[in-house]
């Protein structure tokens, strides 16, 4: 089975002095690899396809016969990465919690040792019989957070009538 790590040693060195990155590299016992990048902009098929062949080249399929897949981080998947996440600050992101809450949110700050949000929870106020919805700002600590996805709210949004 092929080293991931070679693989994406091979594949960094390559995007090197670019704005694109690595954001995983996954290989199954049959040598069907998946390498993800994402970018500071975008990807495209291009970039793809020529970090394939990049990667290909390193390797000696004589030696050991494989399957390179080169795909873009998709809209919804998984935030592995800081660089993905301060990608997103300032947008909607899904969180779920090491203890299974849910929780959807603005970004707020993406550091070395956790993320910020700011969302609104229900909560008693002084005054008034029932809880009342408030903004919050929260940091939490990557060993709380089991994931993070960008959220995609398919609602208009946007200003004016819609026709």
């Amino acid at each position: 089975m092929i080293d991931t790590h070679k693989i994406i040693e091979a594949a960094e060195r390559h995007l090197a002095g670019t704005d694109l990155f690595v954001v995983g590299c996954t290989a199954t016992p049959g040598n069907d690899i998946e390498l993800t990048i994402d970018s500071d902009t975008s990807v495209d098929i291009d970039a793809c396809v020529a970090l394939s062949r990049a990667v290909e080249a390193e390797f000696d399929r004589d030696a050991e016969d494989f399957s390179l897949t080169v795909a873009s981080a998709g809209i919804g998947s998984e935030l592995k990465n800081l660089r993905q996440l301060r990608k997103r600050i300032g947008g909607p992101v899904e969180v779920l919690l090491a203890n299974g809450v849910k929780i959807l949110a603005q970004l707020d700050d993406a550091g070395d040792e956790g993320i910020t949000l700011s969302y609104e929870e229900k909560q008693l106020v002084e005054g008034k019989k029932r809880k009342q919805l408030v903004k919050v700002e929260r940091r939490y600590a990557f060993d709380e957070v089991k994931s993070i996805r960008e959220y995609l709210d398919f609602k208009y949004a946007g200003g004016g009538e819609r026709k």
